[in-house]
């Protein structure tokens, strides 16, 4: 016992220090290669509430507005019927028959479609929604799982509805349009009808495609999930035999595996015949082909942003024979832009020298066209540099409208109300009387910015015409500068 302690204590301190090191290594380990289960602790029951929340919100939307699409279709072909009536009906009877029974039917599928049955791949492939549904048909044994995955379902089904209908309204925009050719006499009659028609089919195609854009928009969270997920081999695997994608191209159950590359042509091999090709056409074949490829690079670039503003391909394209209103397709809020400018006046006998600083938020009546209100804070900067102190001079309520004339170019104009007088309390600015009106009139021009936050900066030159009639006069010539933003 005595031979055992003198041991301890003369080889006690590298024993400990030992055990450190290899405590230390083990921590180290960890923390370099974590377990993928452990990434798992974001997924909550939350998590699939917030899922199931998305997808029920652009449910109602999606319903609502097919719904009052569906309606307007049905009252625009009745009174195309009645008009068209009227030059052959016998024709337009039959060109009309069962299409109000047809839409009925559709709005009503659409309504009570709950995406129970099997879902089949329809129209263009979407991969983020592959994804997510698989991830929760993977973790359905999860609280909160099963309710998520049926909402998705439900949505999914209700975006194929909604497909079906925009085809049949395709459909019968085109046969409507025939009939027109075949009887020109009734161009007149009902030529407005009919543009009308074909506006509705193109604004609700671009209505889908921006449901569907916000469906495959996910946020940090789902993107960390599925993330931590695509970690774990079991989820790889349950992905490749039961997602959307795998049923689509069968794929084979040692799909990725090597061996089932045996027999392909490899990149090097592939590189290596390109090369052989290039030696053939002289010293300059590598230029030339770099050129061409450059030149077909940027065309294929070209037809990829056309594809992409009419549908990517997917089902949605439509050739508008009229001018778009992007703002059609979009909702109250998404209408809103907001935006800060700043003015600044030089002092006289009356005024120190002050800047305007305004925030504004205005409703995009179209592209073209803006409605919108706006306060101001006036600060005063003194008499001079030798006089500099600053102070509260007043503030402003403003009102504004911008039409576009040409280009970037557009015409302003507004009514505000400034209290420019110093204050100190919100008592003082309750005196009407002491208010003044500006009436403006003016040009603005939109510069287009690459920034995160300003979009755009905007320059104005603006004409108060009711400064003549202010005792003391104000300025009558405005220069504003500011920025907007979404």
């Amino acid at each position: 016992m005595r031979l055992l302690l003198n041991w301890l204590l003369m080889k006690g301190p590298r024993i400990v220090i030992l055990l450190l090191l290899c405590y230390c290594t083990h921590t180290c380990c960890a923390q370099n290669n974590p377990d993928p289960k452990q990434d798992l602790t974001a997924i909550t029951p939350q998590f699939f509430h917030r899922i199931q929340a998305k997808a029920a919100q652009l449910e109602g939307h999606l319903s609502d507005q097919t719904d009052r699409y569906v309606q307007r279709m049905a009252r625009r072909e009745a009174r195309l019927q009645k008009k068209l009536y009227k030059g052959d009906s016998t024709t337009a009877k039959a060109l009309f028959a069962g299409s109000a029974e047809q839409y009925a039917a559709l709005s009503q599928r659409m309504m009570t479609d709950t995406g129970r049955s099997v879902l089949s791949f329809n129209g263009e492939y979407q991969p983020y929604i592959d994804s997510l549904q698989g991830m929760l048909r993977f973790l359905k044994d999860q609280p909160g799982a099963a309710e998520a995955l049926t909402q998705l379902n439900t949505l999914q089904a209700k975006l194929q509805d909604a497909n079906q209908i925009r085809e049949y309204a395709r459909q019968r925009k085109q046969q409507i349009a025939q009939y027109l050719q075949e009887h020109a006499s009734l161009l007149k009659f009902a030529g407005k009808d009919c543009q009308a028609m074909n506006q509705d089919v193109y604004y609700y195609s671009q209505q889908l495609r921006g449901y569907k854009a916000t469906l495959n928009d996910p946020d940090k969270l789902e993107k960390e999930a599925l993330l931590s997920l695509n970690k774990l081999p079991a989820f790889q695997a349950f992905m490749q035999q039961h997602s959307l994608l795998a049923g689509l191209f069968n794929l084979p159950a040692n799909y990725g595996n090597p061996g089932t590359l045996a027999g392909l042509q490899t990149r090097d091999q592939v590189a290596a015949l390109i090369n052989q090709q290039i030696a053939t056409a002289g010293a300059g074949g590598g230029a030339a082909l770099q050129t061409n490829l450059q030149s077909a690079q940027s065309q294929l670039d070209g037809y990829k942003d056309k594809l992409s503003k009419l549908g990517s391909g997917s089902g949605d394209m439509d050739m508008p024979n009229f001018i778009p209103d992007n703002q059609k397709t979009k909702t109250f809020w998404g209408r809103l832009e907001y935006g800060t400018n700043f003015q600044t006046t030089r002092d006289n006998y009356y005024f120190p020298t002050t800047s305007d600083f305004g925030l504004s938020v205005g409703y995009k009546l179209k592209d073209k066209a803006t409605l919108g209100v706006g306060a101001s804070y006036k600060l005063g900067w003194g008499n001079g540099i030798q006089h500099v102190a600053f102070s509260s001079q007043g503030v402003g309520l403003r009102s504004f409208i911008d039409v576009g004339i040409k280009g970037s170019f557009y015409l302003s104009g507004g009514l505000e109300y400034n209290y420019a007088k110093p204050f100190s309390s919100y008592q003082q600015l309750r005196a009407i009387n002491e208010w003044s009106r500006s009436g403006l009139l003016g040009i603005s021009k939109i510069v287009s910015l690459k920034s995160r936050v300003f979009k755009k900066t905007k320059v104005q030159l603006l004409w108060d015409f009711l400064s003549y009639q202010q005792i003391p006069k104000t300025q009558a010539l405005l220069f504003r500068i500011g920025y907007t933003w979404k």
